[in-house]
């Protein structure tokens, strides 16, 4: 009772934190305050109160029931939630002395999954069950925390090629625009194509330009990084996860559709991976590709769960 309790403190502390974190956000990037140092400062203090209270959800889960809190949909969302937090606090510490607006993408996804997860829809699966025997195992810890910090990664580092394409592509329609009506501004950049690369040739290079041509450069290279850690993760998952199907299924390998889903995921950012490779396909290229990413981690996790069906069922989506 008390660590049912807690649980539920730590939740609505964790959730309510996050939701004003994501207004301060709001304030910040729509309303033009960024003078106000204070809200800057105050949502990176409440992205670390978030992450702190999830990690004592998680523990306290643990505890009581006795098994690593990855049984079920509600703990992975839990779980992917304190990823998002977790991958907010590395770059947080990474980046103090200057700042860091990656609480821009994870906060939004952090309340996403945990708000589904405490929503009515999964109140079923808010209670603590016994293990199911294909779960009774400790390649439990190893392969679904792999895994699901791997959808937390990868999800962030499509995110912010989403971000870059927003931007490169509003800025495009900006410059046709611009063309069409013979409006050629001063500080306009113009890219000419000439022979095997692309030069930037620019009469002046305002201070608006010049601040969205670095925040292009620097989501690119968030999402380059972002996602390969992430890449790592799904790849130690996927392994561990094929030498624990041959220990329960005797197969390593089964096409479930959990797994098939995996591969297709695997192989997109390994795409990704081979466009960024080739300097005239990385940038916008990339991006494309991560973008289609995001898609696919979403039916990979969550879309298959609704069929309900194969060897991974035991995670399935039911309504109540």
């Amino acid at each position: 009772m008390i660590f049912s309790t807690l649980e539920h403190i730590l939740t609505h502390i964790s959730f309510s934190v996050v939701s004003i974190v994501i207004t301060i956000h709001f304030l910040t990037l729509f309303l033009l305050v960024d003078e106000v140092v204070g809200l800057y400062d105050s949502s990176e203090k409440g992205m670390i109160v978030t992450f702190f209270c999830i990690t004592g959800l998680l523990v306290t889960r643990w505890i009581y029931s006795g098994h690593f809190p990855l049984s079920d949909l509600y703990e992975s969302l839990i779980f992917l939630s304190w990823g998002f937090s977790l991958i907010h606090m590395v770059s947080y510490f990474k980046f103090k002395k200057r700042k860091n607006n990656l609480s821009a993408i994870t906060a939004p996804s952090a309340i996403f999954t945990q708000g589904f997860a405490t929503s009515g829809l999964l109140t079923k699966m808010h209670q603590s069950a016994i293990l199911a025997p294909a779960l009774q195992s400790q390649w439990l810890m190893m392969h679904v925390s792999m895994m699901v910090l791997g959808y937390a990664a990868l999800l962030c580092g499509s995110l912010l090629s989403v971000a870059l394409l927003v931007i490169t592509f509003r800025k495009a329609i900006k410059i046709i625009g611009e063309n069409n009506n013979f409006a050629f501004s001063f500080g306009k950049i113009q890219y000419m194509n000439e022979r095997s690369n692309v030069l930037l040739n620019t009469y002046f290079l305002s201070s608006k330009n010049y601040y969205r041509y670095q925040l292009t450069q620097q989501l690119d290279r968030w999402s380059y990084r972002i996602i390969s850690l992430g890449f790592i993760f799904l790849t130690i998952g996927i392994l561990s996860g094929a030498v624990w199907a041959n220990e329960a299924w005797g197969s390593y390998w089964n096409w479930d559709p959990k797994e098939t889903w995996a591969f297709i995921t695997w192989t997109i950012f390994a795409i990704y991976f081979h466009t960024r490779t080739n300097t005239n396909l990385e940038g916008v290229n990339s991006a494309l590709v991560a973008s289609m990413g995001f898609l696919i981690i979403w039916i990979c996790y969550f879309g298959v769960n609704l069929l309900g069906i194969g060897l991974h069922s035991y995670g399935s989506f039911t309504l109540n």
